[in-house]
């Protein structure tokens, strides 16, 4: 389906499919969103290395392209939230790992926070899912980041 919209898409399209799927990385027969989350670590090692400044606009950078190139890829392959668009999970990813001290326990515990709330969708994230377009497909994924975050900012607090 993604291979046909491809084809069929002029070059803004085309963009917003690769940007989409996080460079292929949702195009993975078996959990996409996993492995679109993982695509995103160089990113995420990147932005920790030039700084907050940076990891911020990175941030904000990528919330607003998911938002276009979801919504856009959404209209392409004639799909709510096609499984294959995962450039929110990129996004709810880096929010998830927002301004917390770099380590590698850090990054394997947001990781495995934002999958746990990005698959189990407490409230109100689900809902969210329901505001359509490119913004339905990113929100949940941003709101799953926040929990994330939240929770890894709470384990530091009380383990260190």
């Amino acid at each position: 389906m993604i291979r046909k919209s491809f084809k069929k898409a002029g070059f803004s399209g085309k963009a917003a499919l690769v940007l989409s799927t996080w460079f292929g990385a949702g195009l993975m027969p078996v959990a996409p969103g996993t492995f679109g989350t993982l695509a995103s670590l160089p990113v995420v090692l990147f932005s920790w290395y030039l700084g907050p400044l940076f990891e911020t606009l990175f941030l904000l950078i990528l919330i607003l392209v998911a938002l276009w190139a979801s919504g856009l890829s959404r209209r392409l392959i004639g799909a709510d939230d096609p499984p294959a668009v995962v450039i929110d999970e990129a996004a709810g990813f880096l929010l998830s790992l927002f301004l917390v001290p770099h380590s590698w326990v850090t990054l394997t515990t947001a990781f495995v926070l934002f999958r746990i709330f990005d698959i189990w969708k407490p409230f109100p994230i689900r809902r969210l899912e329901k505001v359509g377009g490119g913004a339905g497909i990113v929100l949940d994924d941003l709101a799953a980041g926040v929990y994330a975050n939240l929770c890894l900012r709470i384990g530091m607090y009380f383990f260190g």
